[in-house]
């Protein structure tokens, strides 16, 4: 990949809710790090809101430049990637917008990283564009914000506290307080509605058999009582645990033999039910076009929570492993799930690759945050005040 760029990193949609709070968190890192960087959007208008928005906090003296791109515009997609080492993107849903931008990506030799929870989206990159993004030697980097970050490194964390060469059973427990953005929640209905929601049950990337030998599987989900997490566990119904699955059959650490479960803690078994009950409904509104349309009016995309619920907001994911000898119990931890800690996210994932591109895992192609930034990014993210720690063992 050509590194002489004008651009350390480009932030495409910056213009929308997420994309202004990623902007903030850049212009902030500008003040301690040199960083050339810039903000993409469709509109000119806009896009100088957002640079007056963060004028006072760039370094003295310093501009922010303005890239005028369009998803539907090819040769604008070709100029953004070939100016950026780094391309972050938080237009969504990317299942619409999103594939044109990754595939300019590949073609100008960029690399990329998105927030998207889109299973089809994922898996029609890894499908069309894996072999095309290995052979430039770029990484194509889905799921770096709540989702999967925590998840897939908090994995990655927990299992690099077992002992190598031994079987390892890993569980996810997922406690979280926040809201969401217009434009999570139009991503979400038009995953659920259609053809995306079985695209994203299938599993591409797990047809061939793994080398040696080694067994890469879920767990079979079940509601229970978890009387060491307080609460009761059921199996969350996200893009995580293929992507930590997808870590496990890229990185030997995970062991000749890993298993893994995903889930969502409640507080009492009424809890789980009220919120079970309410997903199911809305997955099945979801399956029928007019439905669809009203629920996308609920919350328009560019909307999200306000700056006070956001700072009341947290999330904790607890990992239990356990290999043939030990057993650990560890944690990753932050602030506002959906925002505050998605934005800070994503924005190390992309500086990341931009800066510490020599201490990687020779991982290119459609990777998963483990594979492609593993224990520099666990690194970066501790030192931005996301907790990773050990509970136990």
């Amino acid at each position: 990949m050509t590194t002489e760029r004008e651009y350390d990193v480009v932030l495409f949609g910056a213009t929308g809710f997420t994309g202004r709070l990623v902007a903030h968190y850049l212009a902030e890192t500008s003040r301690k790090t040199p960083l050339r960087w810039a903000l993409a959007g469709r509109s000119k208008g806009k896009l100088e809101g957002v640079q007056r928005e963060v004028a006072s906090v760039l370094p003295p003296g310093s501009s922010l430049p303005l890239l005028e791109a369009s998803s539907d515009d090819a040769a604008s997609l070709a100029r953004l990637a070939r100016s950026a080492r780094v391309v972050l993107t938080t237009v969504g849903p990317y299942a619409v917008h999103g594939e044109p931008l990754v595939e300019a990506c590949i073609r100008e030799g960029a690399d990329y990283v998105d927030l998207t929870g889109e299973p089809s989206f994922v898996n029609r990159l890894i499908e069309r564009h894996h072999e095309d993004a290995r052979k430039a030697g770029v990484r194509i980097v889905n799921c770096c914000g709540f989702d999967s970050i925590p998840h897939d490194l908090g994995a990655l964390y927990t299992v690099q506290k077992l002992p190598k060469g031994e079987p390892i059973t890993l569980e996810g427990f997922v406690r979280t307080t926040g809201s969401f953005s217009g434009g999570t929640w139009q991503s979400l209905l038009n995953e659920m509605g259609g053809v995306g929601f079985a695209a994203g049950n299938a599993r591409p990337w797990a047809k061939d058999p793994l080398p040696d030998g080694r067994i890469v599987e879920e767990l079979r989900p079940r509601v229970r009582k978890e009387p060491e997490l307080g609460g009761w566990a059921c199996p969350m119904p996200s893009i995580d645990p293929q992507i930590v699955l997808r870590s496990a059959r890229a990185l030997d650490v995970y062991g000749p033999d890993f298993r893994y479960g995903h889930n969502l803690v409640f507080s009492s078994p009424l809890v789980l039910a009220g919120v079970t009950l309410g997903m199911g409904t809305i997955v099945g509104l979801s399956q029928i076009g007019p439905a669809r349309k009203l629920l996308s009016r609920l919350r328009p995309s560019g909307e999200g929570p306000s700056a006070e619920k956001r700072a009341r907001s947290w999330f904790e994911v607890t990992f239990r492993g356990r290999s043939s000898s030990r057993r650990v119990l560890t944690r990753v931890s932050g602030g506002d799930p959906g925002y505050g800690e998605t934005s800070k996210m994503i924005a190390e994932s992309a500086l990341c690759l931009a800066f510490d591109r020599d201490r990687l895992a020779p991982h290119v192609g459609v990777v998963t945050p483990a594979a492609g930034m593993g224990e520099v990014l666990i690194e970066r993210l501790q030192a931005a005040g996301i907790r990773f720690e050990v509970l136990e063992g």
